[in-house]
């Protein structure tokens, strides 16, 4: 017969098993939901706020404003030692081109359906891999090469099999692509070249703010005149904001009681339910068999790449998915289901 000690043990472990399990359900799901949900609040013929540029600043304001809340009240930790000269070369940088994808990706969704916007989405290790390259943070092998070849012939069989393909919305994507491969080389500067480690929390408590005033600009000018005589549904959009909070401190939890591998891995299965999903909820969603062998090659390599840099990391003893801050926690960059 097992003594207590044991079998405390093991209900331990069950209960942390079941916590993480939780952990990712509820991060699938919200990122999952986010994706709609802004599909909704956008295209929607009953929302229909169709201003892409505007609700990312909001959702923007609301992180800002939710961060310092949560900060002031001491009810979450936000990291200190942030000085004005990392702020402005590092951080500020990294909000900019946050905002840049955000903007973009969402304005994608205008254009294209949110399966084949995901599709797309498939193409960012090659992205990443080019500016790492060009920024001295990555070196040409073979290996990589090859992987880079499949992610990128899966993608191009996936938009060839697209039915009703709009280049306006491939074009917004793509750079919506470009602009997250930038932010996350700016990341690995930050942490690699400045010695900067900060959990998610922090992250979004210091980019947050910049990538509303880089937002804001370009808001007045785009999308501010057309606002001026629209229909607005504050509790929709709201709960909108409130979700994409959500999601971020769903991703600092998932971050904080698993691995980079487990987050990675969460994310192809994610990107997966999009996918179908989107066929079966919106009706502009029109899947091939061609454009699902395409995707279906597309992460493949993408697995390929997780795998090579999990291992690369391991041997190297740095991950550069899933920083350790100087508490000895995880730590990652702010992430957000509009992109």
């Amino acid at each position: 017969m097992p003594s207590l000690t044991t079998t405390e043990h093991v209900r331990n472990s069950s209960r942390r098993q079941m916590l993480t399990y939780s952990y990712l359900l509820i991060y699938i799901a919200l990122s999952s939901g986010q994706i709609f949900f802004n599909k909704w609040v956008l295209s929607s013929k009953e929302i229909n706020f169709p201003f892409p540029l505007g609700l990312t600043l909001l959702h923007m304001v609301f992180s800002s404003v939710l961060c310092f809340l949560l900060k002031v009240t001491k009810l979450l930790d936000v990291e200190q030692g942030m000085t004005f000269e990392i702020y402005t070369t590092s951080v500020f940088p990294i909000g900019a081109m946050f905002a840049v994808t955000l903007w973009l990706g969402n304005t994608a969704y205008l254009y294209i359906s949110i399966s084949f916007a995901q599709m797309l989405k498939a193409i960012m290790p090659v992205a990443v891999f080019i500016l790492g390259v060009a920024a001295g943070l990555e070196a040409m092998s073979c290996s990589m090469l090859l992987i880079m070849s499949v992610i990128s012939f899966g993608v191009l069989v996936a938009s060839y099999g697209e039915i009703d393909i709009n280049w306006v919305g491939v074009v917004y994507q793509m750079g919506g692509v470009v602009g997250e491969a930038l932010r996350l080389i700016f990341m690995e500067i930050l942490v690699k070249r400045k010695g900067v480690r900060l959990n998610p929390i922090s992250m979004m408590y210091y980019v947050s703010p910049c990538s509303a005033v880089c937002l804001f600009v370009p808001w007045i000018f785009l999308e501010m005149p057309r606002m001026e005589s629209w229909s607005f549904h504050p509790f929709a959009l709201t709960l909108n904001s409130l979700c994409t909070f959500a999601l971020n401190l769903s991703v600092f939890l998932v971050i904080q009681h698993t691995s980079a591998l487990t987050i990675r891995v969460a994310g192809v299965v994610k990107d997966w339910v999009v996918v179908l999903l989107s066929a079966i909820l919106f009706a502009d969603t029109k899947l091939s068999m061609i454009n699902l062998f395409g995707y279906a090659i597309a992460i493949a390599g993408v697995a390929a790449y997780n795998n090579y840099k999990l291992k690369k990391e391991a041997c190297e003893g740095s991950p550069t998915g899933s920083k350790l801050s100087p508490t000895g926690r995880t730590a990652s960059s702010p992430t957000s289901a509009s992109v």
